[in-house]
């Protein structure tokens, strides 16, 4: 039985409908964000990820599981991908100097310099693509409703929380 008390292995017409229309959208805003940060500064949305978790943590830096946690994503994804960052100059990845068994990760000047570029026209597309097309009454019902699925996700879901 699920937690909610559905035995139905299916979802119903309003669930399919909504869950649909996310699939849809998650898909398409990845898709436009990925290309317009490639095109406009390099980036890819992970980069952008990794850049943007960096540039709000204090001193601009984390522990690797840290920023994996913060992303989202698992630590071994994490580690190849700041390593393929730290080539290109963007972050810095070393032994902590508290925790010689952790790795810590620091944003770079090109880093900060890259991501403060790619910015803007980030915000632009944002608001054009998503924003623009929701109604100004659904943003609070709208945030809400993420910040409820959040939660639950953190709660129910096996990556540890940030």
């Amino acid at each position: 039985m699920s937690p909610k008390g559905n035995d139905d292995p299916w979802l119903d017409a309003r669930q399919q409908r909504a869950w649909l229309a996310y699939i849809r959208v998650q898909l398409r805003l990845s898709y436009e964000i990925n290309r317009q940060l490639q095109t406009d500064s390099d980036l890819s949305m992970p980069d952008y990820d990794v850049l943007t978790a960096l540039a709000n943590a204090p001193g601009e830096r984390m522990q690797m599981t840290a920023l994996a946690n913060q992303i989202g994503w698992e630590r071994s994804r994490t580690g190849h991908h700041v390593r393929r960052m730290a080539t290109r100059g963007l972050v810095d990845a070393r032994t902590s100097s508290t925790d010689r068994r952790a790795t810590e990760v620091t944003l770079t000047a090109q880093g900060r310099e890259l991501l403060e570029k790619a910015a803007p026209g980030h915000v632009e597309l944002v608001r054009g693509l998503f924003f623009d097309g929701l109604p100004a009454e659904l943003l609070t019902p709208l945030t809400e409703a993420m910040e409820n699925i959040y939660a639950n996700i953190l709660e129910r879901g096996t990556l540890p929380p940030p």
